[in-house]
């Protein structure tokens, strides 16, 4: 009952990008018409897959705060062989993992719809698995200084705004310069270029960068979360 419970969660993820590709990439962009040469629903649903790989990712990675402050998990498990890099490793590759099934399920929809114009979208999974490492190990990260479950708040503070601004539902362009700069610094501005790109079919050098970029966050994130597990359950 438990693992059915589980899945349940997890399939219901599933749906929150079909609630905006539908509402907003076939309601709104009825009225908006094209963007860039592409319907509005092309434009944006990359962007709604690089955001279920976030999420996903990110959902999955929150257990990690009840395991840590409250079922004291890692308290056994580090009392084997496993070391906190282990459990910052296997904590990450299993928020990945919830993110590649949000993300899968979604590219089937849109290539069904015809919102996939490239075969370069074949690698739009491999990206997602990227996208889910990076906010994964962030996400483990972050919920290893999370003291109380209304620090989530804070986590929520970061998670909306990033999904609105970095250009999912319009491009950088309509931003100021100095704005522009601050959305290029998000991750979720990188998976969403690295997405965009290959279902489109445009995919370049900077795509490179884009990729670069997310698999140092993932690094970053492993490396700050076994450090903090060390020092919180072993020092």
């Amino acid at each position: 009952m438990v693992y059915r419970r589980i899945w349940l969660v997890i399939f219901s993820g599933f749906f929150e990008p079909l609630f905006y590709l539908f509402s907003m990439g076939f309601g709104l962009g009825h009225f908006v018409g094209h963007v860039n040469g592409i319907s509005y629903a092309s434009f944006i649903a990359p962007a709604l897959l690089a955001s279920s790989a976030m999420n996903g990712a990110i959902y999955d990675a929150t257990n990690v705060f009840w395991k840590l402050r409250y079922a004291k998990v890692y308290d056994a498990i580090l009392s084997t062989p496993v070391g906190p890099a282990d459990v910052a490793v296997g904590e990450s590759v299993w928020a990945v993992f919830r993110g590649l099934i949000y993300s899968f399920g979604f590219l089937i929809v849109i290539a069904a719809l015809g919102l996939v114009h490239s075969w370069w979208a074949l690698l739009a999974l491999p990206a997602a698995a990227l996208i889910g490492s990076a906010f994964a190990g962030l996400g483990v990260a972050a919920m290893t200084y999370f003291r109380s479950w209304q620090d989530f708040e804070l986590l929520a503070l970061v998670q909306l705004p990033m999904f609105l601004f970095s250009t999912t539902f319009y491009p950088i362009t309509v931003y100021p310069h100095a704005i522009q700069w601050i959305v290029r610094v998000t991750p979720l501005y990188h998976a969403i270029q690295l997405l965009r790109t290959l279902i489109l079919g445009s995919p370049g050098l900077p795509q490179l960068g884009d990729a670069a970029y997310l698999a140092v966050l993932a690094a970053v994130g492993i490396v700050i979360a076994t450090r903090r597990i060390h020092r919180q359950l072993l020092s």
